[in-house]
């Protein structure tokens, strides 16, 4: 199959359009229930804040990707928002694109374990088993969403999902094993 090309005025997706276009592509939301979607699913992988939704969300309606209607409710203004032709299109042409996908991993745990070696031994352990106890409550996470039986495409990453922070939790464990025991010996 040929990867989808843009269409000459078709507007290129920003990483935070893509996630707003895919919800809404599922169905209509606020930008309050993109970020609650975003914050029981994505941010697992790919957060989102109301700092960045917003604004996108208003920018992609510039587009004509998306369309926002009034709904308000109990006196407080509200805004829903659906998905447009052009908004679908948009989302299927990044969806078929042959793009090298973009992979950035943001772990502050990661970055100490980096420079691990310019604070104490103990200290490095410390670091390691905060990362293992993050790394732990989020596979209780994880493990809580597949309880709830999520299937299809949502299913299938949040497999993946978990077998990867089980591989943090075990390489963390033995690391922070490895480490107590070299530090026993000094």
């Amino acid at each position: 199959m040929a990867s989808a090309q843009p269409l000459p005025d078709q507007p290129e997706l920003t990483p935070t359009g893509r996630v707003i276009v895919g919800l809404l592509a599922m169905g209509s939301r606020t930008g309050y229930d993109i970020k609650q979607v975003v914050d029981n699913s994505t941010r697992f992988f790919w957060a989102a804040s109301y700092g960045q939704i917003y604004p996108e969300l208003k920018r992609l309606e510039q587009q004509g990707l998306v369309r926002g209607r009034s709904e308000p409710t109990g006196g407080r203004a509200r805004q829903v928002y659906e998905i447009t032709e052009a908004g679908l299109a948009a989302l299927q042409t990044w969806l078929e694109s042959g793009q090298e996908p973009v992979y950035e991993v943001r772990d502050e745990g990661m970055l100490k374990l980096f420079f691990s070696s310019l604070t104490s031994p103990a200290q490095g352990v410390a670091n390691i088993r905060a990362m293992r106890e993050r790394h732990e409550h989020k596979l209780a996470a994880l493990r809580g969403l597949e309880a709830k039986g999520i299937t299809g495409g949502a299913g299938r990453t949040l497999a993946l999902g978990i077998t990867l922070t089980q591989c943090y939790v075990d390489w963390c464990a033995e690391a922070e094993r490895r480490l107590t025991a070299d530090a026993e010996k000094e």
